[in-house]
């Protein structure tokens, strides 16, 4: 994540809706890829996302004059009722952890077109279940992907909700946008790989044969999911589900590595790095600056950052990754 200032001169950040310092309005122009105050930003005629005005929900401003929502928002397809408590608060925190996706995917130049351009296009539901709202039909909302539809059970978005979960399943790393990042993997699966008969081939070298039966391997895995000791070779305890988790994973960890690398260097830190096309240095880099991650973390008394080995597989799948993002490199 770059580092943003105001035309004044404060600095901000990727969340700030208002300078502290001169106390204007801003928003984040995915055109330009900075945070902009909204008087110059009127310039051009494009006002921030209707979400803000309505609901207090988003800061960006719309992509082209006369539109309504942001580039982010016009990918929502269901939003929680916000009726109900905290289910604005919970949207909020989805809608972030979703923006900052879609600001990584933007860096990375990866398409992104929506239902209404492709009718396997991008777009985004946040439901839940009988769980936490006995009243709707659902009785189990999973987290997935569909054909471009991303699902995601908005108590994902309550801390403590997500962190039993955390252990229930054991999942060293579980946040929201941890969650965006591995569902997003699924999506340009179709879109990079899946297409093209020589990246199948290659990813199948990699990951293994995805035609394998999915449902019958995420049942197996669930039902065994506590007596199954972790591959060395795979990336998470997940990842050996099927090998379309496993590459989503690997997806996930690549957008993870250069969205981290990216703050890092934005703070000269020599672990960080603003350019990714060399991954060679990424992976070296990488490994140092994950090093310092969990040195501080413990120093805090907290778990590490970073609970991740690295295998050599692992490391070829995400050059596989790097290589389906940076072609020529």
């Amino acid at each position: 994540m770059k580092n943003f200032s105001c035309a004044c001169g404060q600095a901000l950040f990727f969340e700030n809706s208002r300078c502290l310092n001169c106390d204007h309005q801003v928003g984040f122009d995915p055109v330009t890829m900075q945070m902009r105050r909204l008087d110059d930003a009127g310039d051009s005629g494009r006002a921030l996302c209707q979400n803000s005005a309505d609901y207090g929900v988003c800061n960006w401003l719309v992509s082209t004059e006369g539109d309504s929502y942001c580039l982010a928002c016009k990918l929502n397809h269901t939003i929680p009722n916000l009726k109900l408590p905290q289910r604005r608060s919970w949207w909020k925190s989805m809608e972030l952890a979703k923006r900052r996706l879609i600001y990584s995917l933007l860096s990375l130049q990866l398409p992104i077109e929506g239902k209404d351009q492709d009718p396997n296009g991008l777009a985004f539901e946040f439901i839940e279940d009988q769980r936490t709202n006995p009243g709707v039909v659902e009785e189990h909302v999973n987290t997935g992907h569909l054909n471009g539809l991303i699902t995601i059970n908005i108590a994902e978005a309550d801390h403590v909700r997500r962190e039993i979960n955390r252990q229930f399943t054991g999942e060293l790393y579980r946040t929201l946008l941890g969650h965006f990042r591995h569902e997003i993997g699924h999506y340009y699966f179709n879109k990079l790989v899946a297409c093209d008969a020589g990246r199948l081939a290659a990813f199948r070298e990699l990951f293994g044969d995805e035609q394998r039966d999915y449902a019958a391997a995420l049942e197996y895995y669930y039902n065994n999911k506590f007596t199954l000791e972790l591959n060395p070779n795979l990336i998470s305890h997940y990842a050996q589900a099927h090998p379309l988790e496993d590459w989503a994973e690997v997806w996930a960890h690549y957008l993870h590595m250069v969205d981290t690398l990216e703050t890092a260097g934005e703070y000269h830190m020599q672990q960080g790095s603003t350019k990714f096309d060399d991954i060679d240095d990424l992976m070296l880099k990488w490994s140092e600056l994950t090093i310092m991650l969990n040195a501080l973390n413990r120093s805090m008394g907290l778990e590490d950052a970073y609970p991740f080995t690295l295998s050599t597989l692992t490391m070829a799948k995400l050059r596989f990754v790097h290589g389906l993002i940076y072609p020529s490199s």
